[in-house]
C-alpha cells in the first residue's frame, strides 16, 4: 500500500540532512514548513509552505509529517510540535537511512530517525519522536526514551537507559548498565562511568568518574 506524501516541519541543517535521506528513500515530499522563510522560498529544492499552520490545511490522514528541528541543548520545543500534532490526529514518519545497521528485533517507536551509519544492536528500544544522529552506536539492550537525542557519533555500550528529553553530546561514551535521567544534557565528549539522575544539566569534561 502507497504511503501518504511528507511534509517536513522546519528548514534548518538537520531538516536538510532528512530530506536527503527521504529522497535516497524515494518518498514523495509536499513540501516544508519555517516560520522563518517565505512561502514559495526553495530549501533543498523543496518548497516552503508558509509556518506550521499550513499543515492544518491537509487532512490529517492524507499525509505524514517528520519532525525537521534538531537540538543542540535541552529544550522541549521539538516534543512540543511532535505532541501538538499528534493531538490532532497527525503522525509522523519515521526515517531510517538505508546505511544504518538495526537489528532485527530493534523496537522503533513513531516518528524516530535514524541517521546514515548508525549501528543498533539486538534488543534496543528507541521511544518516539528520539533522533538516533549520524555514525552513532547503541549496542545491545538499551533503552531511549521519547523525544531523546543522541548526537553524532556517540557510544552506547550495553544495557544503557536514556530518560525522556535528554541530549547526549557528539563523541561521548557510556558505559554499559548506565542510566541517564530525563532532560539531562550530556557534553560533548564526555565519558560517563556513573549513573547521571534526572533533570541534571552536567557540566562534565572529558572523563567522568
Amino acid at each position: 500500500m502507497k504511503q501518504p506524501p511528507i511534509i517536513i516541519l522546519g528548514g534548518g541543517g538537520h531538516a536538510r540532512v532528512l530530506i536527503e535521506t527521504l529522497k535516497l528513500r524515494k518518498e514523495r515530499i509536499i513540501g516544508i514548513t519555517d516560520p522563518s522563510h517565505k512561502a514559495g522560498e526553495k530549501i533543498s529544492g523543496l518548497s516552503v509552505l508558509g509556518d506550521d499552520n499550513a499543515v492544518l490545511e491537509f487532512t490529517n490522514s492524507k499525509i505524514r509529517l517528520v519532525n525537521g528541528l534538531g537540538t543542540i541543548r535541552v529544550s522541549d520545543h521539538r516534543k512540543r510540535i511532535f505532541t501538538y500534532f499528534k493531538s490532532l490526529g497527525y503522525n509522523f514518519a519515521s526515517v531510517v537511512h538505508p546505511s544504518s545497521v538495526i537489528a532485527s528485533d530493534v523496537q522503533i517507536g513513531e516518528g524516530v530517525q535514524i541517521m546514515a551509519g548508525t549501528v543498533v544492536q539486538p534488543g534496543t528500544i528507541i521511544r518516539e519522536n528520539s533522533i538516533i544522529n549520524t555514525r552513532s552506536s547503541i549496542d545491545h539492550d538499551c533503552k531511549i526514551g521519547p523525544h531523546v537525542h543522541i548526537a553524532p557519533g556517540v557510544t552506547l555500550c550495553g544495557g544503557v537507559i536514556v530518560g525522556e528529553n535528554s541530549l547526549i553530546g557528539s563523541g561521548s561514551v557510556i558505559i554499559q548498565e548506565r542510566h541517564i535521567g530525563p532532560n539531562t544534557l550530556i557534553k560533548a565528549g564526555s565519558t560517563i562511568l556513573r549513573n547521571i539522575a534526572s533533570s541534571a544539566s552536567q557540566n562534565l569534561m572529558k572523563r567522568t568518574a
